[in-house]
């Protein structure tokens, strides 16, 4: 059986196990996400938990900080690369709580059609922004990424009413194209 096979029927039983439709990505046009198969550290943030991207997407990353840094706006990663296995972890944690699959699914992607899977997606903070807050969109943080962030091959890919069924975060940006 060929890994991409085994992958979906790995999601596909994961959506089950999560009481959530195989016909997800259909219903919220979703497209699935494969796992990265090569990931690089783009550092740590301030709690010391280590952040990957796929390449590409890392040296995209570096180049986006390092112009940032150069205009006087520090932006802070606080997520990036997450295994299909962390996101079934997000979930299983959220449910156990209380919360319904509707009320998540409209704050994580589930598993297998998270963008974090592919080693290109970066959730964002500012200083004195609360993380993955809408607040973000008020910081001269946000202001500088929706002017120069697609030099560097970065979109919001949840903008408000956004086709998905996903809150607006204007925290998660995702490295779509090479640039050059």
């Amino acid at each position: 059986m060929s890994a991409l096979l085994n992958y979906e029927q790995r999601v596909a039983t994961l959506l089950r196990e999560l009481g959530i439709a195989t016909t997800y990505g259909k219903e919220r046009n979703m497209r699935l996400f494969y796992e990265a198969a090569e990931l690089v550290s783009v550092g740590s943030d301030d709690s010391g938990r280590e952040h990957k991207l796929a390449p590409p997407a890392a040296q995209a990353w570096f180049a986006l900080r390092d112009s940032a840094d150069k205009d006087g706006i520090r932006l802070l990663l606080i997520s990036a690369f997450r295994s299909l296995d962390y996101q079934r972890q997000i979930f299983s944690r959220k449910l156990a709580a209380g919360e319904p699959i509707e009320q998540i699914l409209r704050v994580n992607a589930a598993p297998g059609y998270s963008e974090h899977h592919t080693g290109r997606a970066v959730d964002l903070t500012a200083a004195g922004c609360p993380p993955l807050s809408e607040e973000f969109e008020h910081t001269p943080a946000f202001a500088w990424l929706t002017f120069h962030a697609a030099k560097f091959g970065f979109a919001l890919t949840y903008s408000r009413d956004n086709p998905h069924g996903i809150v607006y975060e204007p925290w998660h940006w995702a490295y779509v194209s090479t640039v050059g």
